[in-house]
């Protein structure tokens, strides 16, 4: 039988202190993160913003004890997908590809060629498609498959999103159950769905889908998780002086506060695993916002996690995926016909989002700015956060 790999990709996180600038550097040394007129300049920008970022950045990692469990949970769900798989049948190799922190994609693409792999499941683990996260990954392997004729013989698949996946759509009704049949009256408590932002531009000028998809995946939580509460959908983790998508996540909270909302329930809805964004960005900065906004209980769900709905989910895609035809090379190189995988091909330069960004059309205003401020301390990019 031919054997199969299963590739889920993930962002990265830095493990330790001191990998987070490191971690930073090649973040932004990503393209798709900034995209300059001068392809000379993205490492040295790279290296200017990691440098003034760190220590910031790791004053947040600190408190969440000192590095992201994001590669331990990846790798916890792949074991628990590998299990699963041969639980109904299917034999399988799981690799782990991160985009900016080891295991690297490029890491993981040397196993699976080791391996002998011949039919490759290429998995994101990003519920909803978008540029800047299972669009980074498909563009680095895209280019590894040009550049590697060894790789070219391997069958793949794709699966650009599974947003609306029935299992997927149980399991996180399943954790908002626990956690409403936990307070005191729970059909009183007010549902909270938070979404990593992206900048309105990639929705509006790029053709990105992730907006969409978002909207899509809450309805269809809600309608799966069939309770009466209340629900309003926000956007968090806005950088820079821009328009993201809205409403923001500091705004909607403050809002439901003026309107009386006492206890909120908040939903990660972009997340499969705890990471930054929810460990600290959530549970202590959104936190302290709520209940400066006169909310009294403030509560979150759980990331997905190893949650065997979760996983049995996974277990079902992949399957139904090696089942499909695999892609082509063109399937990928032509995004004006796949337009949910590369939406960004319509950008021209600029800059996205996987965490820490800034916007691509003021990236060289900014990179002046930044040389500017070191010299005097002082600017508009420390005011809005930057610096």
């Amino acid at each position: 039988m031919d054997r199969v790999g299963v590739l889920l990709l993930n962002l990265g996180g830095p493990e330790q202190l001191e990998d987070v600038r490191p971690f930073l550097f090649n973040l932004f040394s990503d393209p798709e993160i900034i995209r300059l007129p001068f392809p000379w300049l993205q490492k040295p920008l790279a290296w200017l913003i990691s440098s003034l970022r760190s220590e910031k950045s790791q004053e947040n990692y600190k408190q969440i004890g000192g590095g992201s469990p994001l590669r331990k949970i990846t790798e916890a769900q792949g074991e628990a997908l590998e299990h699963r798989l041969a639980e109904i049948g299917q034999e399988a190799q799981i690799y782990i590809g991160m985009r900016y922190w080891h295991p690297f994609t490029e890491e993981a693409i040397t196993r699976i060629k080791r391996d002998g792999i011949q039919n490759l499941v290429i998995f994101p683990l990003y519920p909803q498609f978008s540029i800047s996260t299972s669009g980074s990954s498909f563009r680095v392997l895209e280019e590894m498959w040009e550049a590697d004729a060894t790789l070219r013989e391997i069958n793949y698949t794709l699966i650009p999103s599974w947003y609306d996946h029935p299992g997927y759509l149980t399991a996180m009704a399943d954790l908002i159950a626990q956690e409403l049949d936990k307070c005191q009256d729970p059909n009183r408590v007010h549902l909270f769905f938070s979404a990593h932002g992206v900048p309105q531009s990639y929705v509006d000028e790029a053709g990105d889908p992730y907006q969409a998809e978002i909207e899509a995946c809450t309805r269809l939580i809600m309608k799966t998780l069939n309770r009466p509460n209340d629900y309003t959908l926000a956007y968090q983790s806005r950088v820079g002086p821009v328009e993201w998508l809205k409403p923001y996540t500091e705004d909607a909270l403050k809002e439901l506060g003026e309107q009386g909302v006492k206890e909120l329930l908040v939903v990660p809805i972009s997340f499969v695993s705890e990471h930054i964004e929810t460990l600290q960005e959530i549970d202590i900065e959104y936190r302290e916002v709520a209940e400066e906004a006169g909310i009294e209980n403030f509560y979150r769900v759980p990331a997905l996690n190893t949650h065997p709905i979760f996983i049995d989910s996974l277990a079902q895609l992949v399957t139904k995926s090696l089942q499909e035809t695999p892609c082509t090379f063109n399937t990928v190189t032509h995004p004006k016909k796949n337009m949910k995988m590369y939406p960004q091909e319509r950008w021209q330069w600029g800059m996205t989002t996987a965490a820490e960004v800034w916007n691509g059309r003021l990236a060289m205003v900014g990179f002046i700015a930044l040389l500017i401020e070191i010299i005097s301390g002082h600017g508009p990019l420390h005011f809005v956060g930057i610096l």
